[in-house]
């Protein structure tokens, strides 16, 4: 039988996909609701099985609503970055993130559950850290810094616009400084529903540029697509919010892909192409039934991302190369 050379969209089921390259394999992490899973593939277009890793505690700060877990590796532990929260259910005021290690270089585990992550502007004050979602940690000119979605204040209600910080990090595990707020949903394609949003930080780096990717508009409607932040010199501080132009929108939906968000990057298994997994809305329906969509994209003369076209479902595209 003669072995497949394309695939079609989308590739499975689910939201929120996020891929870490490492070597000659990807590695996948989902929520399960109650708890995280991970799976190891050597193809971007297969996730391989996911095993359950870790189960929500019975009580505490993270008991419920486990959303949109990273796996990331740091000197020989692997890292799980992820919100959670204290109540089920909406008003999801309660969310905060935290981060699991593993005790090896085992990406299976055992884990153990570091904590929560300080995200507040009272460092003094762990109580004080304040709402946060999508937690990804980026190295910038050998430093490590977590960027999130957060509100500028908890509220009682989760009607709340979101925001992108970033922290410096001590370790994998801690920050260790107060946030600093790099983006506000302020610009015209970035607002005109219910609730304006930015979320969903990715780190993107290219030939010595740093980008972060995010998501803004409403997750549930139609109208979700990507922003982009760009830091203006290589030797920039991060820290200070001068130093990012942002663009956008870099990437929408179409009449065909609805809703298109919540990225992660990754090579082919050659090294030669990159590739954007993101999810889509299935309908144009509000709400948040989402399938999971992988294709390639390329770099402008600028040395920025072009992410192209939504390619629709079931049109045929070139397997990532070197995927057997």
């Amino acid at each position: 039988m003669a072995q497949e050379t394309t695939f079609t969209n989308p590739i499975r089921d689910g939201a929120d996909p996020w891929v870490y390259q490492k070597g000659k394999r990807y590695y996948y992490s989902m929520s399960t609701g109650d708890g995280i899973a991970v799976s190891v593939s050597e193809r971007l277009t297969d996730q391989g099985t996911p095993v359950k890793v870790w189960n929500a505690p019975e009580t505490g700060w993270n008991k419920v609503t486990v959303w949109a877990p990273e796996i990331h590796y740091f000197n020989g532990h692997w890292y799980i970055y992820y919100a959670a929260g204290m109540e089920p259910g909406s008003p999801f005021i309660h969310q905060r993130s935290g981060v699991l290690k593993s005790a090896s270089e085992d990406p299976f585990g055992p884990y153990e559950d570091m904590g929560m992550l300080y995200t507040g502007d009272d460092l003094s004050d762990p109580r004080s850290a304040i709402w946060a979602i999508d937690l990804s940690p980026v190295v910038i000119q050998g430093q490590l810094y977590a960027i999130w979605s957060g509100w500028k204040e908890n509220r009682d209600t989760d009607k709340t616009k979101q925001h992108l910080y970033i922290a410096i990090m001590c370790d994998p595990a801690t920050i260790c400084g107060n946030r600093v707020k790099l983006s506000s949903p302020e610009e015209p394609w970035e607002r005109g529903g219910p609730l304006d949003l930015n979320e969903g930080p990715q780190a993107l780096q290219h030939q010595g540029k740093t980008f972060i990717i995010y998501s803004t508009r409403e997750s549930w409607l139609k109208e979700y697509r990507l922003g982009q932040l760009q830091l203006k010199e290589a030797t920039s501080d991060p820290l200070n919010p001068d130093n990012w132009e942002k663009s956008g929108p870099v990437f929408m939906g179409t009449n065909e892909v609805l809703g298109v968000g919540h990225c992660s990057f990754a090579k082919s298994p050659d090294g030669r192409e990159d590739w954007i997994l993101y999810h889509s809305k299935k309908s144009a329906t509000p709400g948040w039934d989402r399938d999971i969509r992988l294709q390639p994209f390329t770099w402008k003369v600028d040395g920025s991302p072009d992410f192209g076209q939504a390619v629709p479902a079931g049109v045929p595209i070139p397997l990532p190369s070197g995927e057997q």
